[in-house]
């Protein structure tokens, strides 16, 4: 889960610029992170890791300590990434199970996710990997975090994966979108940091074109914050695959909002992970999917979409380009001004960790 800002460039200075270092950190406590799971990440200031615990209903924030680098000097290529990963944690790499992706955008280093081991018994793990491709382990047992505790996540079972499905950190709030036990089970809660008690969020509905209604119980799988007409969004994609905005201020504890579906970009369709940027002089979005390859969406004059609200055969509103080059890529993230990280399996082979330019 990733840098997700707009507009990108000032929003990428402000992360990595350490001028308030310990002005955030200070609020945490060390100790003991009880973390059930470990799934979405994103990054804050001063090298805060945001980390989703969907089977635990929190979210975490970890002081990674990681504050000093360049990431415009760094490339992260790191080929059977998986397989090292393993061999790093003592076992076999069908024993791994890699859940999100998330740059440091102050270092350029690489975080991820992982559950070590399957099923009930996983223990969540984050990694980290450096310029050099080095890997290891973020040490949990003593390190300085806070804890904002759900009150209302998806129950238990199946779903419960689905209480936390992305997150982002954006002006002392983390944004995280998931499923609720509410009637609008689809939610969006913006959450102050340093943490404060979770409120209930947002239950949010969205005009499916694919499937020509109004729905409020599917999750939004991925989003990224983007700035329109100077009023900052929330650009969420869901499944089969409508992309829906929703405006920041909007998200108010136990309100219930409609957002603008600006794009239908095919059914069959799962989206794995987004990040916005620009190019020549243009914005961007740039999302990874699970059978439609990497698309490369124009966000050009996005505040005039007035919306779909009827049934959509194929595809509709913004468009975009499918980037032929990039195959089997499971998560993204920005590395810095002009690249991008992925992860990418090719078939049944390993999972490769690769730089590519911004397209």
């Amino acid at each position: 889960m990733r840098l997700k800002l707009g507009i990108l460039s000032a929003a990428f200075a402000v992360l990595a610029a350490p001028a308030f270092a310990q002005e955030l950190t200070k609020d945490l406590k060390k100790g003991a992170p009880d973390l059930k799971s470990a799934g979405p990440l994103a990054f804050g200031p001063e090298g805060i890791l945001f980390v989703g615990d969907p089977i635990g209903g929190a979210v975490f924030a970890l002081s990674t300590e990681d504050t000093k680098g360049n990431p415009e000097d760094v490339k992260l290529n790191v080929p059977a990434l998986d397989e090292k990963i393993a061999s790093a944690l003592g076992i076999a790499p069908n024993d791994l199970l890699i859940n999100d992706l998330s740059v440091n955008p102050a270092t350029g280093k690489a975080y991820l996710s992982v559950s070590r081991g399957r099923g009930p018994a996983a223990v969540p793990v984050i990694v980290v990997v450096d310029g050099a491709g080095k890997i290891s382990e973020l040490s949990l047992k003593e390190i300085a975090f806070g804890k904002a505790v759900l009150p209302n996540p998806t129950g238990e079972g199946k779903s419960r994966a689905e209480a936390i499905t992305d997150l982002a950190y954006a002006d002392g709030r983390v944004i995280v979108a998931g499923l609720s036990n509410e009637e609008f089970a689809s939610n969006l809660r913006s959450i102050p940091f340093p943490f404060k008690a979770a409120d209930p969020g947002t239950g949010v509905e969205i005009f499916h074109g694919a499937h020509g209604r109004f729905e409020t119980k599917s999750p939004v799988r991925t989003f990224a914050l983007y700035t329109v007409a100077k009023q900052q969004n929330v650009l969420a994609a869901y499944t089969c695959t409508p992309l829906v905005r929703f405006p920041l201020d909007e998200l108010k504890p136990g309100a219930k909002v409609r957002g603008t579906t600006v794009a239908e970009l095919g059914n069959r369709n799962r989206p794995l992970d987004i990040i916005v940027y620009q190019s020549g002089g243009k914005d961007y979005a740039l999302m990874a999917n699970s059978s439609r390859g990497v698309m490369k969406i124009a966000l050009e004059n996005i505040e005039a979409q007035k919306g779909i609200t009827e049934k959509i055969n194929d595809k509709a509103g913004q468009t975009y380009e499918t980037i032929g080059s990039l195959k089997g890529v499971l998560e993204l993230d920005r590395l810095n001004k002009g690249n991008a990280v992925i992860l990418v399996k090719d078939g049944g082979g390993p999972t490769n960790l690769q730089t590519i330019p911004l397209p």
